[in-house]
C-alpha cells in the first residue's frame, strides 16, 4: 500500500450522552495530529448535535436485527451497537478501517496501525488468557465480518450466552476463523494497568506514560477528564491529576 496516496478510514460510533460531541471532536483532532496519511474519520451516531464540520456523521447502521435496529437496553450495554460497523455494505467506505473508542488519548503515530497485515487487529485484552481482544482500538476492511452479525441475528440467544460483551463476541468469532491478529503490546496501553504508579508510589508521582505507548486506553473508570483533574472515579485507587493527558487530549 501506498500511504502517501492511499486513503484510509477512521471510525468511531456514539450513542446516548454518555459522552458528548466534544469526545468526538476531540477524537478527530488527535487523529488528524497523529496520522499522516488520507483518511476519512466517520462518527456512526444518533446524535449529531455539536459534532465539527469536518466528521462525516452518519446514522448507526440498520442490520436487519430488531433489537439492534430499534436500540433495545441490552444492545446499548457492554458495547454491542459497536458491532453495526460490521454492516455491509458500511455505506460508501472501503479499505482499511481504524475503528477507535471515544475514550481514549492518542499519544504517538496511528500511521503504524495501517502496516502489519491482517484481517482483524485488535489489543489482546490484558485480563484475559483466552483469545479475547480489548476493541478499544481494532482495524478491518470495511464491509468485512458481516458473517458476525448474520450468526448473531440467527441465533442471538446462542450466540450472547458464553460471552460477556461485543469484545469478547466478536474477537472469538473471528478467532475460531484463523483471521484474529494483535497489535505489539506496547503500542496500546492501560491507563489503570501501566500509567498509574503503584501504591505507594502513585500518592507522590503522576502516572506516565509507558515506553513506545501509542494509544492509551481508559476502560472503566476514569475517563481521561477526570484522570486530568486527579479524580480516580474509584476510592481505593489514587490517581493524581495527569497534567501530559491535557498536551494531548485535545
Amino acid at each position: 500500500m501506498d500511504k502517501d496516496t492511499k486513503t484510509v478510514n477512521v471510525i468511531c460510533i456514539k450513542w446516548g450522552d454518555k459522552y458528548g460531541s466534544d469526545y468526538v471532536n476531540t477524537l478527530y483532532s488527535m487523529v488528524s495530529r497523529h496520522l499522516s496519511r488520507p483518511f476519512r474519520f466517520v462518527c456512526l451516531t444518533d446524535q449529531e448535535e455539536g459534532i465539527r464540520e469536518e466528521v462525516e456523521v452518519k446514522p448507526i447502521p440498520k442490520i436487519g436485527f430488531d433489537d439492534f435496529d430499534q436500540q433495545k437496553p441490552w444492545t446499548k450495554a457492554h458495547g454491542w451497537l459497536k458491532l453495526t460497523c460490521f454492516a455491509n455494505p458500511l455505506y460508501d467506505l472501503k479499505g482499511p478501517t481504524l475503528f477507535l473508542d471515544l475514550d481514549i488519548v492518542i499519544v504517538g503515530s496511528l500511521d503504524e496501525f495501517f502496516e502489519p497485515e491482517g484481517e482483524f487487529l485488535v489489543i489482546k485484552e490484558w485480563d484475559k488468557s483466552d483469545a479475547t481482544g480489548n476493541t478499544s482500538v481494532f482495524r478491518f476492511e470495511a464491509g468485512a465480518h458481516e458473517d458476525a452479525l448474520d450468526y448473531l441475528k440467527q441465533n442471538p440467544e446462542k450466540a450472547t450466552q458464553p460471552v460477556r460483551n461485543e469484545q469478547e463476541y466478536i474477537t472469538q468469532f473471528v478467532d475460531r476463523q484463523g483471521k484474529l491478529s494483535y497489535w505489539p503490546a506496547k503500542w496500546c496501553r492501560s491507563f489503570k494497568r501501566h500509567c498509574l504508579r503503584p501504591f505507594p508510589l502513585s500518592f507522590f508521582q503522576q502516572p506516565r506514560i509507558p515506553e513506545g505507548a501509542k494509544v492509551i486506553i481508559f476502560h472503566g473508570k476514569p475517563h481521561p477528564d477526570q484522570a486530568l483533574q486527579g479524580r480516580s472515579g474509584k476510592w481505593y485507587r489514587k490517581v493524581l491529576p495527569t497534567r501530559w493527558i491535557a498536551e494531548y487530549w485535545r
